[in-house]
């Protein structure tokens, strides 16, 4: 590990929206913020094609060039961007007390104020057709993307609380909810159950897995199979 510490005035970990909304107000309130991107630089925004429900876009912007535009917004304000993952911290519990902060294993900063912005990263099931689809049908936000999806068939893969909110949000846009539960019961809250079973073009296929996404350029159906019977 590097002996060398650097000091920062604030250091901001994320370089999603939050992140970069972080970097403008602490850049204009002259507390000179340096924003680390961590492993997927702009975010999740980065993977979606299409961006309509953000203000201050009336055409839509796709995800990768709305992320590079907060980029640039909180760079024109001096905020400094780095390529670099926060792999451990140590936090002051004293009032005023200075923050430690180790990047990528080697790197050591202290800082006065840190802001944590990570957001969340999205569940992929991980086999190489949903990958190459993601933004062509696979997505990880019902409330991002659902409204390409209008009047059609979709399916949901989980069982808990999020895929529960996520089928009772597309139920009221799409033709057919199709919930692909790898078990034998869902794990969502009693009360999300009773909603999603409640709706009636909701369809829970219960020990049912993906094993592949169908489609050259964009999702045009999905084999799955029964992990009981095959």
């Amino acid at each position: 590990m590097s002996e060398k510490i650097e000091r920062l005035k604030t250091l901001i970990i994320g370089s999603g929206p939050a992140g970069y909304t972080a970097a403008i107000y602490a850049a204009r309130a002259d507390l000179k913020p340096v924003v680390y991107t961590g492993m997927e630089p702009g975010g999740q925004l980065t993977t979606t094609t299409e961006v309509d429900n953000f203000p201050g876009y009336p055409e839509g912007i796709d995800g990768p060039s709305m992320m590079v535009q907060l980029q640039q917004q909180a760079e024109r304000f001096g905020t400094e961007v780095r390529i670099g993952m926060a792999t451990a911290v140590e936090f002051s519990d004293t009032v005023g007390g200075i923050h430690k902060v180790t990047i990528d294993d080697s790197k050591i900063i202290e800082a006065e104020s840190v802001i944590i912005s990570t957001g969340a990263s999205a569940k992929y099931l991980n086999i190489p057709s949903e990958q190459r689809l993601r933004g062509g049908g696979v997505s990880a936000c019902a409330v991002c993307d659902g409204f390409f999806y209008r009047g059609q068939d979709v399916a949901i893969v989980g069982a808990g609380d999020t895929a529960a909110e996520e089928a009772s949000y597309l139920a009221n846009i799409c033709n057919k909810v199709t919930m692909l539960v790898r078990k034998d019961h869902m794990r969502a809250a009693k009360a999300m159950q009773h909603r999603v079973e409640s709706l009636k073009n909701v369809e829970i296929k219960y020990n049912s897995e993906v094993d592949e996404v169908l489609g050259e350029q964009v999702v045009e159906g999905l084999r799955v199979v029964n992990n009981q019977t095959g």
